[in-house]
C-alpha cells in the first residue's frame, strides 16, 4: 500500500498540475500565450548563452529599444519624478530616468545568468552590508519579514542570498502568462527560496513566520484602495500596502529593511541590511497599521533617494487617489 501512494500521488499531482496550465494558458489566449513566451523565451535565452560581461551590454541595449519604443512608460517616469524631485532641472530628471531603464536592463542581464550562480562564486558578484542585522534577526526565531523594494536588480537580492545558504520565501504576484510564470518560478527557486501566491497566500505567509521563517515582501507599489492606507512618499499621498505592518502586528515578527544596489566602479552588487525596525503597538489597530505603514514608506523613500536610478520609474506609483483628486497620469 505505502508503495502505491508512493507513484499514485506524484502521478496525481504531475497530472493536476498539466491540467490547471492548460487551463491558464487557454484563460489567457492561446496565441497570445504563445507568442509572448516565445519572445521571453528568446530573449532570456539568447542573454543567458553569453558570458555576463556581454549579457550586461545586451541588457543595456533593450533598455535602450524600450526607452524608445514605449512612450507612455517613459512619460509615468517623468511625472513621477516631477512629483518626486521638483527641485530638480528636466535634464537632472530625465537623467535619473534613463538610469532607471538602465538598471531594469541588468535586471534582466543577472537574471540570465541565475543557471551560473552557485557557493562558490556568488561572492564575486553579490556582497553583503549588514549581515549580522539579518543574522540577529533570524535568531529571534520570530520569523522575519523581509522589507524591501523594487530597487536595484530586486530579484536577485532573494536569490543571490539563496545562494549565500539563505534561502527564503517570498510573496509574488503570479504573471497573467502561465508558461512565463512557469519559467520565472524555476529561476527563482533553483537554491530553494519559495514562493507565495499574494493574492491566496495570506495564511501559508503566517505559518511561515510563526514558524521562524523568512519572507520577502515588496512594499513599494501602488496599492488598490481597499488594500492600502495613504501614506507620504516624497511629499505626495500614496496609497501603500498594509500587508507588511499587519503581518508584523499579527505574528510578532521582526520587519528587516533589505536591498540590493549596484556599483558601477565595482561591477558588483551590494546586499544591504539594515537595523530591524520596531513595530509600534498602542492597542488601536487601525492607528498602529497607518503609523506603521507610514515609517516602512519613509525607510524606502530614504533609500530611493540615496539611489534614485535604481528605482522602478516607470510604476504609477501614484495612481490610487484620495476620494475628490484627479488622475495624476
Amino acid at each position: 500500500m505505502i508503495g502505491s501512494k508512493t507513484v499514485v500521488n506524484p502521478s496525481y499531482s504531475e497530472e493536476n498540475s498539466s491540467y490547471e496550465l492548460r487551463q491558464a494558458v487557454r484563460r489567457h489566449g492561446i496565441v497570445r500565450t504563445w507568442i509572448e513566451y516565445l519572445i521571453a523565451a528568446s530573449v532570456l535565452r539568447g542573454a543567458t548563452m553569453l558570458p555576463r560581461r556581454l549579457a550586461l551590454r545586451f541588457g543595456n541595449g533593450v533598455s535602450r529599444l524600450v526607452w524608445h519604443l514605449l512612450p507612455r512608460l517613459r512619460r509615468y517616469a517623468m511625472i513621477n519624478l516631477r512629483l518626486a524631485f521638483p527641485e530638480l532641472s528636466e535634464s537632472e530628471r530625465e537623467q535619473i530616468a534613463r538610469g532607471s531603464y538602465r538598471s531594469l536592463g541588468r535586471l534582466l542581464a543577472e537574471i540570465s545568468q541565475f543557471p551560473r550562480l552557485n557557493p562558490q562564486n556568488i561572492g564575486e558578484l553579490v556582497v553583503y552590508d549588514g549581515l549580522e542585522h539579518y543574522l540577529a534577526a533570524l535568531a529571534t526565531g520570530r520569523g522575519v519579514i523581509f522589507l524591501t523594494g523594487h530597487i536595484g536588480a530586486w530579484e536577485l537580492s532573494v536569490y543571490a542570498h539563496s545562494v549565500h545558504g539563505y534561502p527564503s520565501s517570498f510573496l509574488a504576484r503570479r504573471i497573467d502568462n502561465p508558461l512565463i510564470e512557469r519559467i520565472a518560478e524555476r529561476y527563482r527557486t533553483m537554491y530553494g527560496n519559495r514562493s507565495i501566491d499574494k493574492q491566496h497566500g495570506v495564511r501559508e505567509v503566517i505559518r511561515t513566520l510563526k514558524s521562524g521563517g523568512v519572507v520577502g515582501i515588496l512594499a513599494d507599489l501602488n496599492a488598490l484602495r481597499d488594500e492600502g492606507v495613504f501614506c507620504d512618499f516624497f511629499g505626495t499621498p500614496a496609497s501603500t500596502t498594509i500587508g507588511v505592518a499587519t503581518l508584523a502586528l499579527r505574528t510578532d515578527a521582526v520587519v528587516l529593511p533589505g536591498y540590493l544596489t549596484w556599483d558601477e566602479s565595482s561591477g558588483r552588487h551590494t546586499l544591504h541590511f539594515e537595523p530591524p525596525v520596531e513595530t509600534i503597538r498602542t492597542g488601536d489597530r487601525e492607528t498602529d497599521v497607518q503609523t506603521n505603514t507610514a515609517r516602512y514608506t519613509r525607510i524606502l523613500e530614504g533609500i530611493i533617494r540615496r539611489h534614485p536610478d535604481q528605482w522602478l520609474w516607470i510604476h504609477r506609483r501614484w495612481r490610487t487617489r484620495p476620494v475628490g483628486e484627479p488622475d495624476i497620469y
